[in-house]
């Protein structure tokens, strides 16, 4: 009877929605495998196993969660969750490793992992149980602010590391959020003013020198062009290279020769566009087009409003953090760190996607 049921759960599953995460996956496996291919780096073919691993383990954590965990124990777990949340993002702060700059990593000796990632998760989770609860009150300014209290911790850990584009992925979740919801534009305007001051603040007391240099060198690459401003005019010259067709998997010059910086991470879209072209970039593009359309259209068919929230704020990251990406690479806003999800290397972000993608899926077979 048991194995009835979750079998039943198995065939609700939306397997479009499945094909486009895992097309994806195998993407971005393929580009890290060229990467390593055309380097013969020890560490990058290490990379290269380890997001086999990473795949694998995603796919098991994405079937256990969408057949097994149903959505609506995260509502009664949301506090504990956020909680968690917040002890993780101070521990790290305390015993994390710093890398390029940023005290965010915990160094499990085969891999470091990242909670900023699982934040992320948990903060939907937050927003979604809120918003299902207050949205009809959101007018008011003052819930508003209490909406915006538990951001804004968060953001000020991430920011602590530093991580500034981790934290700009936390504010546009809540500010997206709280948009589609529906908010007095005047309360928009104060929030997008408190917002400027924010980043003023940050700029003369908190950023990094290194930090701000990336703002400079975006606003102007010939400030440092053999520094800050020379990974951006590597990412669009083998964007650029690649032409409709691209020059074929190990053949691009500019990641082959390790001309691109961080080719199977922050640049891994420029490797994609060199080696495959316009061809590849409409692949990409097509497959997260069929991601994003799966989820809007489940958020549109439900009634649970907690449901909604919650496939919306997975839309949201992922739609932010793909822009935020592919702008990085042509040059468009300033590089961040924000990895390209499900094809950029990294176990901690490609786990926690598909953490996300699972719940999405759980939430649809119990309303199908």
């Amino acid at each position: 009877m048991i194995l009835k049921k979750y079998s039943l759960f198995f065939k609700k599953i939306d397997w479009l929605l499945v094909i486009s995460v895992c097309l994806l996956m195998i993407l971005g496996i393929v580009l890290i495998y060229s990467v390593a291919l055309g380097t013969q780096s020890e560490l990058n073919i290490l990379n290269f196993k380890k997001q086999i691993a990473f795949f694998v383990l995603s796919l098991i954590l994405f079937f256990g969660i969408a057949i097994f965990l149903n959505y609506r124990f995260l509502v009664k777990a949301n506090m504990a969750l956020y909680i968690l949340g917040v002890i993780v993002l101070l521990a790290v702060l305390i015993l994390g490793r710093q890398i390029r700059g940023t005290t965010g990593w915990f160094n499990l000796g085969w891999f470091s992992f990242q909670p900023v990632e699982f934040v992320k998760i948990i903060l939907i989770i937050y927003l979604s149980k809120f918003l299902s609860d207050k949205a009809r009150y959101l007018h008011q300014f003052r819930y508003l602010v209490i909406s915006s209290l538990g951001v804004l911790l968060l953001m000020a850990l991430v920011i602590l590391q530093p991580d500034f584009g981790s934290a700009l992925i936390l504010f546009s979740l809540w500010i997206i959020l709280i948009w589609l919801t529906g908010i007095k534009k005047s309360h928009l305007v104060l929030m997008v003013s408190l917002l400027l001051i924010t980043c003023l603040f940050s700029w003369l007391f908190v950023m990094q020198p290194y930090q701000k240099q990336r703002v400079l060198v975006f606003l102007d690459p010939s400030l440092d062009p053999l520094g800050s401003g020379y990974n951006v005019s590597q990412a669009i010259i083998a964007i650029g290279s690649g032409g409709i067709w691209g020059k074929g998997l190990t053949f691009g010059s500019q990641s082959q020769l390790k001309f691109l910086p961080e080719s199977q991470t922050d640049f891994i879209f420029a490797v994609l566009a060199e080696e495959l072209g316009l061809l590849g970039i409409i692949l990409l593009l097509g497959l997260f087009s069929l991601l994003f359309w799966r989820l809007i259209y489940w958020a549109r068919k439900l009634n649970d409003n907690f449901a909604v929230y919650l496939i919306m704020g997975t839309c949201i990251l992922f739609f932010v953090q793909l822009t935020v990406n592919v702008g990085g690479n042509l040059g468009l806003l300033p590089i961040t760190g924000i990895t390209l999800p499900f094809i950029s290397y990294g176990g901690s972000s490609l786990v926690a996607n598909m953490i996300l993608v699972g719940i999405v899926q759980s939430v649809i077979v119990r309303n199908s």
